[in-house]
């Protein structure tokens, strides 16, 4: 099975209203789509942009930004189920911060011609958890099954850390989208270094999108350092460091690539190394994390995988 899957190296813009927000979005995904994308991905905090709405003194505010974001929640929410089921496709929109009542968490919305879904962010970083008050997620890791293939997200710092790999491909992802927000070349690094571990350790595909340029107007995402890239495992007939294809830093624009997924399964057969065989025989204890498996083929929820692993 193929896939064609569109990585956005996104600018944080700045707005004049929120049609306005939502046509600069649609023409992201009209030219996308123009060229054959079936899954796109936007970065994490790519959402943030919606605070150029705001008055100079709620823009400023960390906290008081938050809660005004959730007066958009349900256009931003609206608007992206309309994208995809006019343009047949998947998109993972760019994460939002999002408040429960009890806590904000980091999350992506996953949306399909019929149906979304999310996934939340786990391992915070120091701004988000220290400055900003963003949470960790309950725990849960899902491993979305659409008719483009099975795939797990790790939302930027998640990627640096192998549980959370490990237990989706061993739920059964094909691919682990990467939606990224780093300010340096050594964040950006780290995230990179990190998806380039997980596609090695499990015999995967992983596909990094990032903010890029600066958004001095907003202090939650200023400066921006990215580029968008496709891994593998150095093995088989894949490029030998494992590199599908990256993009030049600080370039606007989308990184499309097919990727054959099929070939995956032929190295984690007969590949030099067998990682992911091994890595199955890994012991892990920990019970805060636990993976379901979300069919967005039809609206309703698959029974999980596993649970308390």
């Amino acid at each position: 099975m193929e896939v064609r899957i569109a990585l956005a190296q996104y600018p944080i813009a700045f707005h004049q209203s929120l049609e306005d927000w939502k046509k600069h979005t649609e023409n992201w995904i009209i030219e996308a789509c123009s060229q054959g994308a079936q899954i796109l991905v936007f970065p994490e905090y790519g959402s943030m942009e919606l605070t150029s709405l705001f008055s100079e003194a709620v823009r400023n505010d960390l906290k008081l930004q938050i809660d005004h974001m959730q007066e958009f929640l349900p256009y931003f929410i609206e608007s992206f189920r309309e994208f995809a089921q006019k343009y047949q496709c998947v998109i993972v929109a760019p994460s939002f911060p999002v408040d429960l009542g009890e806590k904000t968490v980091n999350r992506c919305f996953v949306f399909t011609e019929n149906t979304f879904s999310h996934q939340d962010k786990h391992f915070m970083t120091r701004f988000e958890d220290e400055s900003w008050g963003i949470s960790s997620s309950d725990g849960a890791l899902r491993v979305f099954d659409t008719r483009f293939g099975k795939f797990g997200i790790q939302i930027c710092f998640d990627i640096e850390f192998p549980i959370g790999g490990h237990l989706l491909a061993e739920a059964g992802a094909e691919f682990i989208l990467v939606p990224s927000c780093t300010e340096t070349l050594k964040g950006a690094t780290r995230v990179h270094i990190g998806a380039r571990a997980r596609a090695m350790e499990q015999q995967l595909f992983t596909c990094v999108s990032q903010t890029i340029g600066e958004a001095l107007w907003s202090p939650a995402v200023d400066i921006n350092y990215g580029y968008t890239a496709f891994y593998s495992s150095p093995d088989g007939d894949f490029d030998d460091e494992g590199i599908l294809a990256k993009e030049k830093a600080q370039q606007s624009g989308w990184l499309i690539e097919t990727l054959d997924l099929s070939k995956n399964a032929e190295i984690r057969e007969n590949g030099q190394v067998l990682n992911f065989k091994h890595s199955q025989k890994l012991e892990i204890r920990d019970e805060s994390c636990f993976v379901e498996v979300i069919s967005l083929k039809q609206n309703e929820k698959m029974e999980p995988v596993s649970q308390s692993i």
